[in-house]
């Protein structure tokens, strides 16, 4: 016969420790599957540490993964050494700088401006589009006007060394389209809730009226909150063409690793797109899953990512494609 008491903790212990298994992989109740979350975590495309310390400062106060995002990438934007993002930006061929953002939450919820003129911080206009209008994505004039009804200051952004890099390109006269470091920035806060944000002024002496992939939901960025996020950088037309940072976190989905996922999408760039392989044109990645890794890939090299967590900043070198 079975000890009552015996039985009665035998029958606690056992249901302690299923609940706990629970509560620790969320979906799984099996121990040996849990992966020690790596969270609160900053990471953005390209050597922007600045912009990741910036959003790990906000983590650690408490702030919000939507907080954080945001704060980081208004970094690279109101840096004027910084000729591929905001404040500083190269102007297109008629020397007007016009700015790209968005901006995602955790619950889907996005928010975007393109062609965008004389604001510093498209990216905190996106979230202004996101949370106090029923649309998604607004555009020149209109973006600019809504931008003005909500108190942002209208500034000059073309900077005295972007101007006379712009006057130098017209004496050449031909329009060759430059690779540039769009700010793509993901981060999950201290709930587990990840969100993400891009910004860019696109390529240097661009067609007046261009968009890139930048502004673009599934394209520049993508934030699933159960599964991940991705952003891009390099020449969007490319990215936008294979729905890159949406293709991403689907691969993440089938259970790709960062990594993996971010391969597979330079690989379909390449594929269809072979010329790419003969121009000297740049693709990149960053990936992060629910857990908190990063990776990411990139057509060549060059191409880093910078990464922050609670005690430390740091760089990751991607693999790329052609060697």
């Amino acid at each position: 016969m079975i000890d009552r008491r015996k039985f009665l903790k035998g029958s606690i212990i056992s249901l302690i420790t299923t609940s706990l298994s629970f509560k620790l992989t969320g979906k799984s109740k099996n121990l040996k599957n849990f992966q020690v979350p790596k969270y609160p975590i900053v990471a953005a495309t390209w050597d922007n540490r600045k912009a990741t310390e910036t959003g790990m400062k906000v983590l650690l106060k408490g702030g919000s993964a939507l907080d954080a995002v945001e704060a980081g990438a208004m970094v690279p934007e109101e840096d004027t050494s910084d000729t591929s993002v905001g404040y500083g930006g190269y102007p297109d061929r008629e020397g007007r700088v016009t700015l790209d953002a968005c901006i995602m939450d955790e619950k889907g919820n996005a928010g975007s401006v393109t062609y965008l003129q004389h604001i510093k911080h498209p990216v905190s206009v996106a979230r202004r589009v996101m949370e106090k209008t029923p649309h998604v994505m607004l555009s020149g004039d209109g973006a600019l006007q809504f931008a003005l009804d909500e108190g942002f200051k209208k500034e000059d952004l073309l900077t005295d060394h972007a101007e006379e890099t712009w006057k130098e390109w017209l004496k050449r006269d031909k329009y060759i389209p430059s690779n540039h470091d769009t700010i793509g920035i993901l981060a999950i806060d201290e709930n587990g809730d990840m969100c993400g944000a891009c910004s860019t002024s696109g390529l240097a002496f661009k067609m007046p009226g261009r968009v890139g992939d930048s502004p673009i939901i599934g394209a520049g960025m993508y934030v699933d909150n159960e599964i991940g996020g991705a952003c891009a950088t390099g020449v969007g037309e490319l990215v936008v063409k294979i729905v890159g940072s949406f293709l991403i976190v689907e691969l993440m989905r089938q259970g790709k690793s960062p990594n993996e996922a971010s391969k597979m999408a330079i690989e379909r760039i390449l594929q269809k797109y072979p010329d790419v392989k003969k121009e000297e044109s740049q693709v990149a990645f960053v990936a992060m899953n629910k857990n908190g890794d990063v990776g990411g890939h990139s057509v060549r090299e060059g191409y880093s990512i910078a990464v922050s967590e609670k005690a430390r900043t740091y760089l990751i070198t991607p693999d790329y494609y052609l060697k």
